[in-house]
C-alpha cells in the first residue's frame, strides 16, 4: 500500500512508481520505489559525460606537456595509463565509495541497494560493473573496431546482442539489467523532496501573527473530519507560489472545507489563504498530539 507522501506525490505529480518489499537483516520490511528506465539511462548518460570529460582532460594535459617538450613517450605513456584506470574505475570507485551511487545517479535521485535488503557488498558492486563490459563496453568496441573486418551476418549478430542486453530492463517487472541479475543488486529512486520550514510558522509570519493567536478557531468536531493525507494535499496547495491559479484552487479547497466541516461564516476572499493556514495549524496540531496517545488517522475515511 502507498504511503501517504506516495499518495501525495501521485495527486499533484502523478508519479505512480512501482513498489518492492525488501527485509533488513535486523527483520524489519522496508518499502522501495524502483528507479524508472529513463532515470536509469539519463544517470548513465550523466556518468559517461563526465568520464569522458576527465579523459579528455588528461589528453589535453599531453598536448600541453608536448608543447612544454617534456618527453612525450613518458606523458603518453602516464596519460593512457590514467585513463585506463578511469575508464575501469569510474562506476567501481563511486559505488563503492558512495554506498551505490556514481554522480549521475546522485543527480537523478536513484542509488543502488542489495535485493536481499542487507548490505551494499563489494562482490555484488564489482560483479555488476564488470557486467557493464559485457552489456555496453565490449559491444560498443566490437561495433567500432570490428567494423570494417566483420561480414554482414557478423555485424547483425553482434548489434542483435547488443541490442538484447541492453534492453533487458525493459523485459522483467523489477527493470533489472544483467549486472543487476548477477550482482544480486536493484536500483531504487531517493526522495528529493526538501525538508522545509513548518508551515504553521511561515503563514503565522506571512501573516504577522503567532501561531497561537489565530484568527479563526475550530471545534474537536470539526478537525476530525479531515486526516493526514487531507492535510499534506493542503499543505503542498499553501506551499505554492500565490497565483491567480493559485487563488482559484485555494478558493475552490477553502468552500469544500467549509461545507465539510460545517463553517456557518462566510470568508471574503483575502482571508481564504488566513482560514487555511489557521486551519492546517489546528488539523496538525490535533493529529501530532492524537499520534502520541497512538491514534493515527491516515486520511478521512480512517476511523
Amino acid at each position: 500500500m502507498a504511503s501517504k507522501t506516495d499518495r501525495v506525490e501521485e495527486l499533484f505529480h502523478g508519479v505512480n512508481r512501482p513498489a518492492r518489499t525488501i527485509v533488513s537483516p535486523e527483520g524489519v520490511e522496508l518499502t522501495v520505489r524502483l528507479a524508472s528506465r529513463g532515470e536509469r539511462m539519463a544517470a548513465f548518460a550523466l556518468d559517461m559525460v563526465f568520464m569522458i570529460a576527465a579523459i579528455v582532460a588528461l589528453y589535453i594535459i599531453a598536448v600541453l606537456l608536448f608543447f612544454a617538450r617534456v618527453n612525450i613517450a613518458v606523458g603518453l605513456t602516464l596519460i593512457f595509463f590514467l585513463s585506463f584506470v578511469i575508464r575501469n574505475m569510474y562506476f567501481l570507485h563511486f559505488e563503492l565509495a558512495w554506498q551505490g551511487r556514481t554522480p549521475g545517479k546522485k543527480i537523478c535521485g536513484i542509488r543502488v541497494i542489495s535485493r536481499k535488503g542487507g548490505e551494499l557488498k563489494p562482490s555484488s558492486i564489482i560483479a555488476r560493473n564488470l557486467m557493464r563490459e559485457v552489456e555496453f563496453f565490449l559491444p560498443a568496441a566490437l561495433a567500432i573496431g570490428l567494423r570494417s573486418e566483420m561480414g554482414g551476418w557478423s555485424a547483425l549478430m553482434t548489434f542483435g546482442w547488443s541490442i538484447g542486453v541492453t534492453a533487458l530492463p525493459f523485459f522483467n517487472r523489477d527493470r533489472l539489467r544483467a549486472g543487476d541479475f548477477l550482482g544480486g543488486t536493484m536500483v531504487i529512486m531517493m526522495p528529493k523532496r526538501a525538508l522545509l520550514k513548518d508551515l504553521s510558522l511561515q503563514t503565522s509570519q506571512t501573516s504577522g501573527a503567532a501561531a497561537e493567536n489565530a484568527r479563526y478557531s475550530f471545534t474537536q468536531e470539526q478537525l476530525a473530519v479531515y486526516g493526514s493525507f487531507e492535510l499534506q494535499v493542503l499543505e503542498e496547495c499553501l506551499r505554492r507560489p500565490q497565483t491567480a491559479e493559485t487563488d482559484k484552487l485555494l478558493g475552490s479547497i477553502c468552500a469544500k472545507i467549509l461545507r465539510k466541516i460545517g463553517y456557518a461564516d462566510t470568508l471574503p476572499p483575502h482571508e481564504i489563504r488566513r482560514f487555511l493556514g489557521d486551519f492546517y495549524s489546528a488539523q496538525r496540531g490535533t493529529l501530532e498530539r492524537g499520534q502520541l496517545f497512538g491514534h493515527f488517522k491516515d486520511d478521512k475515511t480512517s476511523r
